[in-house]
């Protein structure tokens, strides 16, 4: 067996179930779940239709294998949309890549670009990434024989991550540095200048950066989030050197069972990740492609989605925050807030007494440099109809108050 595998740590989800395994909820309430980020939202009826209409043609593409690189009438969907997002200009055939979610492609592309073998008696090969941090992060470093290194979020400064406390040493040794803007679970958004910050240390020590921004197109501002690829073009980066941004329609779109985004950037790093998905078996179905094509086409479908948040957090966010420290977030659909006490207590007395789960923030981040980023916090995922959130938020509110009285 790969050695590496042992150091894996077990998943968020299913330490949370660990942790409710001898809890029994109050039978007086119905379950609402806020715990799992995944999107809750009805299909639009166009992807659905066009992913019908694809199997219903001669053969669907069933028939063939599908390539790796996709057909060309998806990568230039692809190409048009960061057109219309961002204002780039890419090439179809070089600098874009279907992947299937960018959970997989993430995990992915650290198996193409770490080099474990270049690690010397300054110590291991380093994948710098958030904390909290998506776990994919830190399995993706484990398994390619990397170290991965956590750089804390500051709530002074919104959640952004310190990247100025991360050692010269460090990343002198880094090959691979994972972002996330707008962030998980904070939803932090990267500005200009961060950017910027990342790329000179990018130039001087050679690393990549992997930019994942699955959450760019729910946001609750009149701007929208910069992306990775846009901040690059800004500065004046039009190769998009050592940059590879990675996003999905998962969450754009409400389609997380179909497993669908592409990725976009360096062509040089596009082609060798390219050759790795081949040996890999990574293509996308054809049916899946032709339903991404009529997704990424279309932004009324999405403008409504973003609508449907906005309606939430501006009904939920005024509630929890008469009795939390919890504030509307830059993007993304999760509220990150304070609780007093162990984050881990208030998600297991919450479900035993109100059956709402939520999950505790130091499950999604680790102990370094002395403390816990994640630890009294909790991650509050709404997905749901409104309806429900609203009903989950008035639970919380009783339960905090309870706590204190």
């Amino acid at each position: 067996m790969n050695p590496n595998l042992s150091r894996l740590q077990a998943y968020p989800f299913e330490r949370l179930r660990q942790l409710f395994s001898t809890v029994t909820p109050n039978p007086a309430y119905r379950p609402i779940s806020l715990g799992i980020g995944e999107p809750r939202h009805p299909t639009p009826d166009l992807i659905k239709d066009a992913y019908c209409n694809a199997i219903r043609s001669s053969d669907g593409g069933l028939s063939v294998y599908p390539a790796t690189a996709g057909d060309a009438k998806l990568r230039n969907s692809m190409v048009r949309w960061l057109e219309r997002r961002y204002g780039l200009q890419l090439d179809a055939a070089t600098q874009v890549l279907p992947i299937n979610g960018s959970r997989e492609a993430l995990f992915a592309f650290a198996q193409t670009v770490v080099n474990p073998e270049k690690a010397d008696a300054r110590g291991p090969v380093q994948v710098v990434c958030p904390n909290p941090f998506y776990q994919i992060y830190e399995g993706a470093a484990l398994l390619c024989g990397a170290q991965p290194y956590f750089v804390p979020s500051v709530p002074e400064r919104n959640f952004a991550q310190d990247w100025d406390s991360v050692p010269a040493e460090v990343w002198a040794r880094t090959q691979l540095l994972y972002v996330c803007s707008p962030g998980n679970p904070a939803g932090a958004v990267m500005p200009l200048s961060e950017w910027a910050k990342l790329f000179a240390l990018s130039d001087q020590y050679g690393f990549v950066i992997a930019s994942d921004e699955c959450y760019s197109e729910i946001y609750f501002r009149d701007e929208p989030p910069l992306g990775g690829l846009e901040a690059a073009a800004k500065l004046g980066r039009t190769d998009f050197k050592n940059l590879v941004s990675f996003t999905s329609l998962s969450k754009r779109s409400n389609v997380p069972g179909m497993r669908s985004g592409f990725c976009a950037g360096d062509a040089k790093l596009i082609k060798q990740f390219l050759l790795y998905r081949t040996y890999h078996g990574s293509a996308m179905s054809m049916v899946v492609q032709t339903a991404s094509v009529a997704a990424w086409d279309d932004e009324a479908h999405v403008v409504d989605n973003r609508a449907q948040y906005r309606d939430k957090f501006a009904q939920v966010t005024p509630m929890l925050a008469e009795v939390m420290d919890v504030a509307l977030p830059d993007a993304g659909f999760y509220l990150w807030a304070k609780v007093e006490g162990s984050d881990t207590d208030f998600a297991r007395d919450l479900l035993a007494q109100y059956n709402v789960t939520v999950l505790p923030g130091s499950y999604l981040a680790r102990e370094a440099h002395g403390s816990n980023p994640g630890a009294q916090r909790i991650r509050m995922a709404l997905v749901a109809e409104a309806a429900e959130c609203v009903e989950a938020a008035q639970r919380i509110v009783q339960f905090v108050k309870s706590r204190v009285s």
